[in-house]
């Protein structure tokens, strides 16, 4: 039985890898959580944040490739550019957290999408819609109003804001290069290979920056193992499913759920009250996020 035209010339939904996106940025919304119970220094946790996911995400490449009978090409110039990214981001992320407030490190870490529309355009001369820039705008507001109650510029915290912008830098150029690493390769393979070059690259760091590489508590370890099972191999796995189906900058800001996560993680797990200007932040937020989805 053939499918008619209209049937077969429909394009994918993009339910499932936008569920996976939402479900991501849930994940990584818990990382500064995980990084302030663990109990060692910032590049060691974030050594351990990729070193202890590769075993999972080994496994899951093993599986998705199981019976390809395709040559695969192997650490592609992409996905080294994506595991360059991710130690970078990784490396000013974990530094800002513990130099800066939470609040300003999510922030600036969230500028993301405004380096993804820019590098879009000057590197890949891809142009962003006027739905994609009136979306942008609509989640930085969000963001701004959600984490306004405790974000503050200070000049003790300034080096750890400054941090926190670069982390957003880096982050916008890992989810340019992974987008590019998705067009030859798995999901799996490209978060492993990614991941692998980070974890290599983070081991120095950690070595030559800090001199305890151990949790010296049950707490810290249960904290490195959430964050990276459920922040890492869960949060930029399915970011990486998601970037082989939805352009970077859409994806980008669906990443600003990330804050609203976190407003809903601190009233239901600290009891810290939503104010209203949260609450409008996040619908802006989710309204800036229907504005620019794919059409």
């Amino acid at each position: 039985m053939s499918l008619s035209p209209s049937i077969a010339s429909r394009p994918p939904s993009i339910a499932a890898p936008f569920a996976a996106l939402v479900v991501g940025a849930i994940a990584m919304g818990l990382s500064p959580i995980f990084v302030r119970l663990a109990d060692v220094g910032p590049f060691t946790s974030a050594f351990w944040r990729v070193a202890l996911a590769l075993p999972v995400l080994y496994l899951w490449m093993r599986i998705s490739e199981r019976g390809h009978t395709q040559p695969i090409k192997m650490f592609s110039r992409a996905t080294i550019w994506a595991g360059l990214g991710f130690s970078a981001d990784l490396f000013f992320w974990h530094l800002s957290i513990v130099t800066t407030t939470v609040a300003d490190a999510t922030f600036f870490a969230t500028t993301a999408p405004v380096w993804v529309v820019l590098f879009g355009w000057l590197i890949f001369r891809k142009r962003a819609s006027a739905a994609v820039l009136v979306g942008l705008g609509l989640c930085i507001l969000g963001g701004a109003a959600l984490l306004a109650q405790s974000f503050q510029m200070k000049v003790g915290t300034a080096l750890g804001d400054i941090y926190g912008l670069i982390t957003g830098i880096f982050f916008g150029l890992y989810f340019l290069a992974v987008q590019a690493a998705r067009e030859r390769n798995a999901a799996a393979r490209v978060a492993f290979e990614a991941t692998a070059i980070t974890a290599a690259l983070l081991l120095v760091a950690a070595l030559g920056l800090e001199h305890r590489l151990l949790p010296q508590t049950l707490k810290g370890v249960a904290a490195l193992i959430a964050l990276a099972w459920i922040s890492h191999a869960g949060g930029q796995g399915l970011l990486t499913v998601a970037l082989g189906r939805l352009p970077a900058a859409f994806s980008s800001l669906v990443i600003f759920l990330e804050a609203i996560a976190a407003a809903c993680f601190a009233w239901a797990i600290l009891g810290e009250p939503v104010t209203l200007i949260q609450a409008g932040g996040g619908l802006a937020i989710l309204a800036g996020i229907y504005v620019a989805r794919p059409r």
